[in-house]
């Protein structure tokens, strides 16, 4: 019997589900953390808080980030640390859940203790899913609570993809947040700091995908790709730096677009979380959606001198300002450009940064951009143009 979700029916479902697991939904990070203090004991955050630096560091491997993740499925800690991505269980659980459709084999890459993979279990008790993760207390975990929760249609399997290929193939294969891990990486700078375009640099690429670790685990997440199977993904690859070239090695590897990959806003109790996007592919032969490599709608607002205010009734406040993409349309768009200084550097993480201080259309501005997409723009009444200069100052020492 196929059983169809609909997104009402999945979010109360999951909430229930979430239940069950202990979790619980915070909008406040005093009262979170205070329920942290509550339930676990001094040691258990000491170890943790250390592990979390561990993972952290540089250096840190696959063994640091399986340690810290055979910690946190203690029983105790399951509740308080998940509790966190309450949020984001929401807003990613029914997406899958309504995309699953008729797959009859689904496979749940880096599944953890299984929070969402029985969620999809027990909305299609009649679909066979299998849910892997390198951590192996997670994995005894998502076995416990498949078996109390009285689950005949999923299986749990410790594996890592960094040291073995997926047995098998599937109709259906989720990967959310597993796949891209190294999350402080930049990505790959664009050509210049007047362009977010990048060339296609073979060797640059591969280059990214080996320094983030992610190139052999999509090797084998594609070989495990039925003909004609669908995935779904979801990585921290925001940024336009990282979306890039997460999608030119998705292309590569032959997966194609079924939907408009859709950025996605949560929160991390009150943490705002810019995530995604949620990429519904296939490997099936066709055209599908073109592959979109432009910075996304933006909230930046347009320059109209006649619309300005003589000075706004705050001093330090300007005329105009603009953290976002578009902050580059308005800087070209600027009529009679004077620039009186400007600098151009080349920075220890790869980064190219510019940065202008200048006239135009009677007013002072500072413009400042760089190959990792980062655009601002400020304008001033010409009064006001030693605040610029003083902003232009400030940059300049931090770029050293």
């Amino acid at each position: 019997m196929r059983v169809k979700v609909s997104p009402p029916q999945a979010q109360d479902a999951l909430r229930a589900h979430l239940a069950q697991w202990g979790l619980r939904r915070f909008t406040s990070d005093d009262a979170y953390f205070q329920w942290q203090r509550e339930t676990l004991f001094p040691a258990d955050l000491t170890i943790l808080n250390r592990q979390v630096e561990v993972k952290r560091r540089p250096c840190a491997g696959p063994a640091d980030d399986i340690l810290f993740y055979d910690l946190t499925a203690q029983p105790r800690i399951v509740p308080v640390l998940y509790s966190q991505r309450y949020n984001y269980y929401c807003e990613i659980g029914p997406r899958i859940a309504a995309r699953i459709g008729s797959a009859p084999s689904i496979l749940d890459i880096g599944c953890g203790v299984g929070i969402l993979t029985t969620f999809y279990a027990r909305q299609f008790p009649d679909r066979s899913i299998v849910g892997i993760d390198r951590s192996p207390a997670s994995i005894t975990v998502a076995q416990e609570k498949a078996k109390e929760l009285g689950l005949a249609n999923v299986r749990f399997e410790c594996m890592d993809l960094d040291r073995q290929p997926i047995p098998g193939t599937y109709d259906l294969i989720v990967a959310t947040h597993v796949l891209v891990q190294a999350e402080q990486n930049p990505g790959i700078p664009s050509d210049s700091w007047r362009t977010f375009e990048r060339a296609q640099d073979q060797g640059r690429q591969q280059e990214f995908e080996h320094r983030t670790e992610f190139g052999l685990k999509l090797d084998r997440f594609a070989a495990a790709v039925k003909p004609g199977g669908r995935v779904i993904v979801f990585e921290k690859t925001r940024q336009l730096a990282r979306r890039v070239p997460f999608q030119r090695a998705l292309a590569a590897r032959g997966f194609t677009l079924l939907e408009q990959p859709e950025p996605i806003r949560y929160l991390l109790v009150e943490e705002v979380t810019d995530d995604g996007p949620f990429y519904v592919l296939t490997k099936r032969q066709g055209s599908g959606i073109a592959w979109d490599e432009s910075p996304e709608p933006d909230e930046g607002s347009p320059f109209d001198r006649a619309s300005l205010k003589a000075a706004p009734s705050d001093p330090n406040e300007p005329l105009y300002e603009n953290h976002w993409p578009s902050a580059q349309r308005v800087w070209e768009g600027l009529k009679g450009k004077q620039v009186t200084q400007e600098t151009t550097r080349q920075e220890p993480d790869g980064r190219q940064i510019h940065v202008e201080l200048g006239t135009a259309d009677s007013v002072a501005y500072l413009y400042v951009a760089n190959t990792f997409d980062q655009r601002q723009l400020v304008i001033v009444e010409p009064a006001r143009a030693s605040m610029l200069e003083t902003y232009y100052q400030e940059i300049i020492a931090g770029t050293n």
